[in-house]
């Protein structure tokens, strides 16, 4: 691996006499150009100078942001951010975005994304709001590799660049949605040639660092592309051709504090120069596995936020300085919001971030919460800045002046609350999903016999056709196709079965992305709780929670699941002590507790509400609820199959409540008994409908029933793994752009069938189920461990990289992570 260079204190540049950081900031304050040797005072302040630095960055924010008309206000773009190639020239130590042609042939990943798969998930996309397509790719594959080149040949392209300016305005006729162009390194004639389909474009510069580029072992020798001499080029280029442009610096990935000085000067000059830089990108460096920096450390903290207030001061009131949420933690929102940042990017609610996927987007209602936490507002804008819009007629070309107007506020220039998207139904509001009749007045716990179905799934032209075209229509939006074209989805077999989930796959990598995500649990049966201690190796008493909770929180668990019954004979209030318990023992574990039927028998047997019921959950320390005690969301399959179970109407109304509480939850459905086809999709289209009311759901987990009742198919003679493609195929066209994350559950299918389901849409396999070292057997499933080392080797099997989360598809810290290995 290369060695990064750590010497970033000593390395500070020429022999000077101290540079007085108070005196900087001044100067800074006045609006006075600063030198490197000043910027380098500001990039090594510390201690006290940090404070005044950062106090000085905050201020000049407020002051821009009043002077933009905006007061108290940072602003964000709802994104769909488009893979369009993953191949590249260049061999970054620290990229794992990119793919060689051996790889995409491991994958059964296209050279380029086509044309329609861009459009399936823009429309997506559109749908949930988003206005801006974010269009990434590697440098000029076609320049190293020939299977780039010849995919290029065969479908008329003269270069990639061709290829991204036909996508750009494919994107822009068809749905109305603008293009943001970050294809890397252009020239003066590519840059203008690109203008008349975009409104901005962006390519870090990075860094300014010579040593970096130049030197064996370092993270940018061996990438052309990386030049800094060249980049700073393509930067000058765009202020000529007048365009809006984004670019920034990375910080930690071995520049020393001059480079990071030097780096932000050579921005503002060039700025002062064209005025076209809208936004300034300061990103911190993040390890990721199997690249030669993985074992490099993150950029620290203190480092990167003095770094951003330093960019603040460099470039000052007026311009946009923009740090990526998805790469720092929540707690760590405030320093960077002090530090004078207000932009927070990109962040989009269908598609990952493919060049970070280890670092989930925050959801947009979670980011605008901690935005007013700060004390400020978080306002939706376009790819192009407020500014640059307000002066359309010198920064954008004609092409795109009706496309940016047509989305952008009027008044502000910020984005519109909810505008028509052309080439797919009506934007909806952040977070919700358009509304159609059949959805509107579906029955949430219908009874569904047969053919008949009460899905809540928008009813179509029901053109039907092959299994691939449904498919492909499923893909662009799942709301177009009516329940017997689902059905026709289900019952595919044979070559149109390999279609269909072809198809599914492609919508998850380009949806949520390649990381097959795990987290590290254990589960907790209440049925087994006795208040007088327990006399079995599978019950538990109250001391034994505690413990048990303690010991998963050693193991490295962030999760602690419990669900069942409490037995008749202890009292209700269990639900609520063992609770307490494990909170008590493991103040930081997330607790996962309480199906719908257990929630209701709380309820119940205490003599609350059900809102009542949930309140004293959350008192006592419940985080999210499992979505299960439910097998297929009809009655006639509830009476045959579980009749103990929670009745339908009530289930439905109890994860409803749930949601409206605060609590998230996960889905499920148990396949592969007396229902039928039409009750499967009934059973997705009401999950879908209360996800568009709640957006309470993180995943729907396809759950195959076991004998003696289950292992029915629904197609004779189909082999029981299509059975399992088709329903994780389905269940993934059919959720997608509503419920995000398709869990594959491996204690059901094991490892190798596990393996072929996440190639048929699946994402997710759960949790590790760790047994523990106290009372193993109080956990459903006991004996089923997926330990973090299997997990990684089945994705390696995969090429795909496995990501361990949170409950919720959060992050988790690095000391859970360390914990955990």
């Amino acid at each position: 691996m290369p060695t990064p260079r750590t010497d970033l204190r000593s390395d500070v540049g020429p022999e000077t006499a101290p540079v007085l950081v108070a005196h900087v900031i001044d100067r800074a304050r006045a609006g006075e150009r600063l030198s490197t040797d000043e910027v380098l005072a500001l990039v090594t302040a510390d201690g006290a100078d940090r404070d005044l630095l950062l106090a000085a960055a905050s201020a000049l924010r407020d002051e821009g942001l009043a002077l933009a008309g905006r007061p108290g206000i940072i602003t964000y773009s709802r994104k769909v951010f488009v893979p369009l190639t993953t191949l590249c020239r260049d061999r970054c130590h620290y990229c794992i975005f990119v793919d060689t042609p051996g790889q995409l042939l491991k994958k059964n990943k296209p050279a380029y994304m086509s044309p329609e798969q861009v459009l399936q998930v823009v429309r997506q996309g559109a749908a949930l709001g988003c206005k801006e397509v974010l269009l990434t790719l590697g440098d000029r594959p076609e320049e190293r590799w020939p299977e780039a080149r010849a995919w290029l040949d065969e479908h008329g392209y003269a270069s990639t660049l061709d290829y991204v300016a036909a996508i750009a305005r494919l994107v822009t006729a068809e749905t109305g949605l603008l293009a943001h162009l970050n294809p890397g390194v252009m020239h003066a004639h590519e840059l203008s040639a690109l203008r008349p389909v975009a409104p901005s474009m962006g390519m870090m510069l990075e860094t300014t660092s010579r040593a970096l580029f130049e030197t064996p072992g370092q993270p940018h020798f061996g990438s052309p592309d990386k030049d800094p001499a060249l980049r700073l080029q393509v930067i000058e280029d765009a202020g000529a051709a007048r365009i809006p442009f984004t670019t920034g610096i990375l910080v930690g990935i071995g520049e020393t504090p001059l480079d990071r000085a030097e780096s932000l000067v050579a921005l503002r000059d060039a700025h002062q120069r064209h005025g076209h830089i809208q936004e300034v990108i300061v990103q911190n460096f993040r390890a990721k596995p199997r690249t030669a920096m993985q074992d490099a450390p993150d950029a620290d903290l203190l480092e990167y936020a003095t770094v951003v207030a330093a960019a603040r001061l460099v470039m000052g009131a007026r311009m946009r300085i923009q740090v990526p949420p998805n790469l720092s933690d929540p707690a760590e929102f405030a320093l960077l919001v002090a530090a004078g940042i207000d932009d927070w990017g990109g962040v989009s609610p269908l598609t990952a971030d493919h060049v970070n996927p280890e670092r989930p987007w925050p959801h947009v209602d979670d980011l605008a919460a901690a935005t007013a936490s700060l004390g400020y507002e978080l306002h939706e804008r376009l790819t192009a800045h407020p500014e640059y819009l307000a002066d359309a007629d010198t920064w954008l070309d004609p092409a795109m002046h009706a496309p940016a107007a047509a989305l952008a506020d009027p008044a502000t220039h910020l984005a519109r609350a909810a505008v028509p998207v052309q080439g797919t139904r009506n934007a909806a509001p952040a977070g919700s999903e358009p509304q159609h009749a059949s959805l509107e007045h579906g029955t949430a716990g219908a009874t569904s016999t047969g053919g008949t179905s009460m899905s809540g799934v928008h009813a179509g032209t029901g053109t039907g056709g092959t299994v691939r075209k449904l498919a492909e229509r499923a893909a662009a939006d799942p709301l177009v196709l009516d329940d017997t074209e689902w059905q026709r989805l289900l019952e595919a077999a044979g070559s149109e079965l390999d279609d269909l989930t072809r198809i599914a796959d492609d919508v998850r990598r380009y949806t949520v992305g390649e990381a097959i995500t795990i987290a590290v649990n254990r589960n907790l049966t209440p049925t087994g709780f006795r208040a007088a201690g327990a006399q079995t190796p599978a019950q538990f008493d109250l001391a034994d929670a505690a413990a048990i909770a303690a010991d998963a929180w050693d193991l490295g668990a962030t999760e602690l699941c419990i669900q069942g019954l409490i037995e008749p004979d202890e009292a209700a209030t269990a639900y609520l002590d063992i609770v307490r318990a494990a909170r008590a023992a493991a103040p930081a574990i997330h607790l996962h507790a309480y199906r719908p039927q257990d929630v209701h028998d709380l309820a119940a047997r205490t003599g609350l509400t059900l809102d009542e019921a949930l309140a004293a959950m959350r008192d006592a320390g419940v985080d999210t609820v499992p979505g299960t005690g439910v097998k297929v969301l009809s009655e006639r399959v509830r009476g045959l199959i579980a009749p103990g179970d929670l009745e339908i109407d009530r289930w439905v109304e109890t994860i409803t409540a749930a949601h409206r509480a605060g609590f998230r939850s996960t889905s499920v459905l148990f396949y592969g008994h007396v229902e039928t086809a039409a009750e499967r999709i009934a059973h997705l289209g009401t999950l879908r409908r209360i996800q568009s009311e709640t957006r309470g759901f993180t995943e729907f987990v396809p759950i195959p029933l076991p004998g003696p009742a289950g292992g029915v198919g629904l197609v004779t003679g189909r082999s029981a793994l299509d059975e399992h493609r088709a329903m994780a195929a389905v269940a993934r066209l059919f959720l997608s752009g509503s419920i995000p994350h398709l869990q594959i559950p491996w204690t059901r299918h094991g490892l190798d069938t596990s393996a072929v389901l996440l190639q048929a849409g699946g994402d997710d396999l759960g949790g590790t189920l760790l047994d523990g070292r106290v009372r193993p057997e109080a956990g459903i499933e006991a004996g089923n461990q997926l330990p973090l080392v299997n997990a990684t080797r089945l994705a390696r099997r995969l090429f795909r990289p496995l990501r361990q989360r949170t409950t919720v598809y959060g992050e988790p810290s690095d000391e859970r992570k360390a914990a955990a290995r």
